[in-house]
């Protein structure tokens, strides 16, 4: 027989914590380890018994002090001081007492076999840019369970009745006593042959061998609003895991998360644009083109319209999801300087800048005059 851990080991814990300590790190193990969430899975059902061992001697006052002073022995029966035998005294019954309910049943049968809501399922979804402004309907793939529709649930073959477990006689749980020198103590678990149900079902049903579920692939419709963002999430009551017991199904969140645009930047509601323009377009003003998520529309820039200036375009953004309001288009006019000239027209680019200094005094270039004025000031 392979030789026991270490209690405080077992909990993650050194010796002489308290009872606080003891408490905490047994519910956090508990919970990763429970059947429950581990279904099928013997390595954490081990862990589960070997956490639960630990924890009702360390939480009991005199156990603990037999364990703290003798180890092992101190609590063994067979070694001659007695003790409780790695059982929890107050049975399955006060660890689920003590989550209050957490895992959806305690160790009883009546509280196993209660209704259940079924585990919650995460889906992310990518859409495009225009999608997440406009809103689309989207239908998605899921591997999940469902009902097992040959026996409605019931994981009986043609309608057959559950049989008391005989086992347990119903009770869903086998208890062991023993009696020592400190006492008599009771060892109580889930029975093995109903799965702490307290029932059996006497003729399975063929197609999910009397689970009731089966798993496989879905496809569900999703209407998605107009105005979502990265990390938007869009709940579907009832369409997660079907629950137990006649509990109702779990619930599908589906994690939003948007394709950027090749020109376009969102900042919530709002659509951002940089259009570049010519220094002649700049100076002279024009009319430009403005692309817009559903249009293009033509925009009048100012003569002397200077470099990353910003102008708006109301109600020509994103729709809000909260309101009835809908954002605006701020478009950048960048200035593009040509990077190829050839001989003539720098010639006459030249020959046009001493023009305009020449003709206006400066006035053409009033922030070029304002510095020049005052770094004269400064080195008088």
């Amino acid at each position: 027989m392979a030789e026991k851990r270490d209690y405080y080991e077992v909990l993650g814990l050194k010796k002489g914590a308290t009872e606080a300590e003891i408490k905490k790190a047994f519910r956090k193990l508990a919970m990763q380890y429970h059947p429950d969430k581990n279904p099928g899975d013997k390595g954490a059902e081990e862990k589960f018994k070997e956490v639960n061992e630990a924890y009702g001697i360390l939480s009991d006052p005199q156990s603990k002090e037999r364990y703290d002073r003798f180890g092992h022995a101190g609590v063994d029966p067979n070694a001659g001081f007695g003790g409780a035998g790695g059982g929890f005294g107050g049975g399955f019954d006060d660890i689920f007492d003590l989550f209050g309910g957490m895992f959806g049943g305690g160790a009883s049968a009546r509280r196993r076999n209660g209704p259940r809501k079924g585990p919650d399922i995460q889906k992310n979804l990518r859409i495009k840019f225009e999608e997440a402004a406009f809103g689309v309907k989207k239908q998605i793939q899921l591997n999940k369970h469902v009902v097992c529709d040959e026996c409605d649930g019931s994981g009986a073959a043609n309608g057959a009745a559950k049989i008391k477990c005989s086992a347990c006689g119903g009770s869903g749980e086998v208890r062991s006593t023993q009696r020592t020198p400190f006492g008599q103590f009771t060892n109580v678990s889930p029975c093995s042959r109903c799965g702490g149900v307290g029932e059996v079902i006497e003729t399975p049903c063929r197609k999910c061998g009397g689970g009731g579920k089966l798993r496989t692939d879905v496809t569900i419709s999703v209407d998605i609003p107009a105005g979502v963002d990265n990390d938007s999430v869009i709940s579907l009551k009832g369409q997660g895991e079907p629950g137990s017991g006649g509990g109702p199904p779990g619930d599908l969140y589906v994690v939003i998360s948007v394709a950027p645009h090749m020109i376009f930047l969102r900042r919530g509601t709002d659509l951002w644009l940089e259009i570049p323009i010519t220094f002649t377009q700049a100076a002279l003003g024009d009319t430009i083109v403005v692309p817009t998520l559903e249009e293009k529309v033509s925009y009048k820039i100012p003569p002397g319209t200077q470099p990353d200036t910003v102008f708006r375009l109301k109600g020509k953004g994103v729709k809000s999801l909260r309101s009835s309001k809908t954002g605006d288009l701020n478009v950048k006019v960048v200035l593009e300087i040509p990077t190829k000239l050839s001989s003539e027209e720098k010639k006459l680019l030249k020959k046009l800048d001493e023009t305009i200094k020449k003709e206006n005094s400066g006035e053409a270039y009033a922030k070029r005059k304002k510095f020049f004025d005052a770094m004269k000031e400064l080195f008088s």
